[in-house]
């Protein structure tokens, strides 16, 4: 039998309004004492003369899903949390929009700090999306991640 793994894939920006509901969704759960998000925004970098307007985000996401399930498992096998999510666009994203969201709680402040830097660098390294760059004059390739 196939294994599934959770879409952690949203259509187009992350909104402020979903990271908010995210957060509210959590004061039920009284045994969390920190939280802890990063939030990943689309620069307008300057390439070549040229300046980013948007990404277009892309992945084989059956494939890129497992990866996320194998770094958030490999997160919770590390740190004491209680819970995570993460959540990363797919298609276009502007400027100054949310691309990616993750969020940490555990009943410790310490923890979340260590494993929110440790998924997101896993995230990074590991995970198989891919982000084309948009510039103003509608020319386009492929992003170096750094």
């Amino acid at each position: 039998m196939k294994e599934t793994y959770k879409n952690v894939f949203r259509s187009g920006a992350i909104s402020s309004e979903f990271i908010a509901t995210s957060i509210a969704k959590h004061q039920s759960k009284t045994g969390i004492g920190a939280h802890n998000i990063f939030l990943g925004q689309v620069r307008a970098d300057v390439i070549d003369d040229k300046t980013v307007t948007a990404i277009e985000y892309s992945a084989y996401e059956e494939m890129a899903n497992k990866k996320f399930h194998e770094v958030r498992e490999a997160t919770f096998e590390k740190f004491d949390l209680t819970c995570m999510h993460i959540y990363h666009s797919l298609g276009t994203v502007k400027t100054g929009e949310i691309c990616l969201f993750v969020f940490v709680s555990s009943p410790r402040r310490k923890e979340v700090f260590k494993a929110l830097e440790y998924v997101v660098e896993k995230i990074k390294a590991d995970v198989p999306v891919f982000g084309k760059e948009i510039f103003e004059d509608a020319s386009h390739q492929w992003k170096v991640n750094n």
